[in-house]
């Protein structure tokens, strides 16, 4: 299994998971229940996760595709630029959903659903281009749907990158700072989940939260920069295609210390819930690890 076999088992995650998260967050407002308010946050927090594999292993697809002569190849091209278009509001959107379970605010709601239902419209139109590259019969009478002229943000990122020699090096630095925000706030909220922090209450580990997220933003935002640069230079390494599950997988174990405040929770609940947070931040303190392990040694591991 490589990364364009992962494309296929992810192309359709963040269409049908925003609808899903579309569909809860009607529902929340509807009912005007709290549990399907946090239920629709949560589903846009973890699909806005998965899109980011999701669009790289495109990139590997794409490169076995090329090798296919009745394949377009400017259907590929828009498919990518639909996703691109897509992703970056999807991002957003997450981005904002975590927040509303950080810190709930009035706004949230209406917020994340208008930011989600422009998404689903781009992703809806990504997916659309890209089910015409394998399946021309849902073409009908020859009217594609993709436009060149639309805006065209993968193409924009690589240039920024590949015509100004100052980007990447300045990428790097932010990057490095965008990890050591990550993993210094998620060591310390997980050693207090591990009980090897002593006399500090969860709400104030609590409050260095964001800056997690802060630098999981930079990171994603720098790091997608590198990706469209020198693509190949990723999607024909395994070892990013781990890194990338990796990365998925730290991001959702933020979610339940962003969610459980256990300064409130009864005696009861915390004995229950012992066991779950210790084994959650044990996971999470050695998934980041894994992480910076992988994009350490991404030039000498797993290189094809």
């Amino acid at each position: 299994m490589n990364l364009a076999h992962a494309h296929l088992l992810l192309n359709h995650v963040p269409t049908v998971g925003f609808a899903f998260g579309i569909a809860f967050s009607v529902a929340a407002l509807v009912r005007t229940s709290e549990d399907l308010k946090r239920a629709s946050f949560v589903v846009f927090f973890g699909v806005a996760l998965v899109a980011i594999p999701t669009y790289v292993s495109g990139n590997a697809a794409h490169d076995v595709l090329q090798q296919d002569p009745g394949v377009s190849q400017d259907l590929i091209a828009a498919h990518q630029n639909a996703a691109m278009l897509a992703l970056i509001p999807m991002e957003v959107t997450g981005l904002v959903a975590w927040m509303a379970l950080w810190r709930f605010r009035p706004w949230n709601v209406p917020a994340v659903l208008s930011l989600s239902i422009v998404t689903f419209a781009l992703m809806a139109r990504a997916a659309t281009v890209g089910g015409q590259i394998r399946h021309p019969e849902i073409v009908a009478a020859g009217a594609l749907v993709y436009a060149p002229a639309w805006p065209s943000p993968a193409a924009i990122g690589a240039a920024l990158v590949l015509d100004n020699p100052w980007v990447w090096p300045i990428c790097e630095v932010f990057h490095f700072v965008g990890l050591c925000l990550l993993f210094g706030v998620v060591l310390i909220v997980n050693l207090r989940m591990l009980d090897l922090i002593d006399g500090v209450s969860f709400a104030a580990i609590n409050r260095l939260l964001p800056w997690a997220v802060a630098g999981l933003v930079i990171n994603i935002a720098t790091g997608f920069l590198f990706f469209l640069a020198a693509p190949d230079q990723y999607t024909q390494n395994t070892a990013f295609a781990w890194k990338m599950g990796l990365v998925s997988l730290g991001g959702l174990s933020l979610l339940y210390p962003t969610m459980v405040d256990e300064d409130t929770a009864s005696t009861g609940d915390l004995l229950h819930a012992g066991a779950t947070r210790k084994l959650v931040a044990a996971g999470s303190i050695c998934i980041w690890i894994g992480v910076i392990f992988l994009g350490r040694f991404l030039p000498y591991l797993g290189s094809e």
